[in-house]
């Protein structure tokens, strides 16, 4: 098997382009700030035009350019020239996934946890083969075929995230893709301002079953509203083998029971007819779907699901989405900090809360930002996080952002820990109240900037990695 990953030929050949120079790629880049040496270096045209970038792209290391045929650019010999370089882009992924022809092929999509998922899966399947899978959360227009086209031929599984903040954009995505397996993680208010309603978000994620190869599986959430909405709008597709999961009984990938010890929780689930066990070492619920969704999904691609079970034991979140940190300040003293600040919606928000309430510390602070495209509902989604927020037994909420306001306003005297009206503002705030033995938790969407004040959290003192949480 080559080592490149591909020649200027077949990059021509699978984009209908001209390759100038005899050259190989061992990757892929889209942004000259990160290309690697031996990189094929793509110039597309989105808020900034790539094409002023690929000399910058060749400097850095990059074996050749794809570049449009209309574009008049000066820099060497190594290039292929098409015609359109988005479109080229989605040729070449779609080349890849023909050529890897042992790659079992799954994509994930939600309203909340698909890249937690994919992770996860991604993760258990490597114990079982060769695997590729999408980075951070490369799961738009351009994420899907960067990834594919990322792909290489001898892959045993690829794992792909697929998001979307508009009906239609999945329907593009997944037949890319074309997906053996399809799981949707959940359905929940989520960019509803972009919807009419939640049926309506529902009908969208449902568009991922439109790739989906004949005879191939999709994987629903049995215990969501929208299961059966979901499953009839499988049905409607022939050839399509409808799965689900949970823990309600229909379910045929099912939660047992649940055993708690001091440091983790011990799962025992039915998936498929195999009795499975595996550890969450994690405060808050959504673990436990989020777990059981990913092995029902390598018991679909033929993996290993003891070795998946065993990996997922020691599975830690990502940074944004739960990681945790536990710092020392410069007086001696620590607290912990949950980085939640990637995204936030009610579902997530509430989750994280529910999480917050497990761990330990001496003061639990939530510190919330806004949460975006929620619509015209977005104050009363805000104020009603105020269920959550009680439950969660919190000592202090600080929260950022015009609509968090809606939940000030509304929350206990005594839970008050400070309003601002942006998280860097509020940032100064939070740093001055910790102490020692706080934990503090920090959400909101990506918008809202709350990573300001994760970053000014850190900066208190040295910080090093403790163990994980997740959204």
């Amino acid at each position: 098997m080559p080592s490149h990953l591909w020649t200027s030929h077949d990059i021509a050949q699978a984009t209908s382009g001209y390759a100038e120079g005899k050259w190989s790629a061992n990757g892929i880049s889209i942004d000259s700030r990160s290309v690697e040496e031996g990189d094929l270096f793509i110039a597309l045209h989105s808020e900034r035009d790539g094409h002023q970038f690929v000399n910058a792209a060749l400097k850095a290391g990059a074996a050749g350019a794809l570049i449009s045929e209309t574009k008049m650019v000066d820099f060497g010999a190594n290039y292929v020239k098409c015609k359109d370089t988005m479109l080229a882009l989605e040729n070449l992924g779609v080349a890849a996934r023909r050529r890897a022809l042992l790659a079992k092929r799954v994509a994930i999509t939600g309203s909340v946890g698909k890249t937690t998922v994919k992770e996860l899966t991604a993760s258990a399947l490597a114990a079982c083969g060769k695997t590729h899978k999408s980075v951070k959360s490369y799961n738009n227009h351009w994420g899907v075929p960067l990834t594919l086209a990322r792909m290489p031929q001898d892959a045993r599984f690829g794992v792909f995230e697929i998001g979307m903040n508009h009906a239609g954009e999945i329907s593009r995505l997944s037949p890319q893709i074309r997906p053996h397996i399809a799981a949707i993680t959940t359905v929940a208010p989520v960019h509803i301002e972009h919807f009419r309603s939640i049926e309506a978000i529902a009908d969208a994620k449902a568009e991922i079953f439109l790739g989906v190869e004949p005879g191939g599986a999709v994987l629903l959430p049995a215990d969501n509203d929208q299961y059966e909405r979901l499953r009839n709008r499988a049905l409607d597709i022939d050839g399509i083998n409808v799965h689900s999961f949970g823990q309600s009984s229909r379910a045929d990938a099912r939660i047992l029971s649940v055993d708690i010890s001091d440091a983790s929780r011990l799962i025992r689930a039915d998936i498929f007819g195999e009795i499975v066990e595996w550890k969450v070492n994690e405060p808050g619920d959504h673990w436990l779907g989020n777990g059981l969704c990913a092995l029902a999904i390598v018991a679909l691609a033929g993996g290993e699901i003891e070795a998946a079970a065993s990996v997922l034991s020691n599975f830690a979140a990502l940074d944004g989405r739960g990681s945790v940190k536990t710092i020392t300040m410069e007086d001696g003293s620590n607290f912990t900090l949950v980085d939640e600040a990637y995204n936030a919606n009610p579902t997530s928000v509430a989750g994280a809360l529910n999480a917050l309430a497990n761990r330990d510390g001496k003061r639990r602070i939530a510190v919330l930002g806004d949460m975006l495209e929620l619509g015209e509902e977005e104050n009363r989604y805000h104020a009603a996080l105020l269920d959550a927020v009680l439950a969660s037994n919190v000592d202090l909420v600080f929260l950022a952002g015009q609509r968090m306001k809606h939940l000030w306003d509304v929350l206990p005297s005594h839970i008050k820990g400070g309003y601002a009206a942006s998280s860097k503002e509020l940032s100064h705030e939070v740093c001055a109240a910790i102490v020692d033995g706080d934990i503090v938790m920090v959400k909101g969407s990506n918008g809202s900037h709350m990573n300001v004040i994760v970053a000014a959290l850190g900066s208190l003192r040295h910080e090093h990695k403790n163990h994980a949480g997740e959204n």
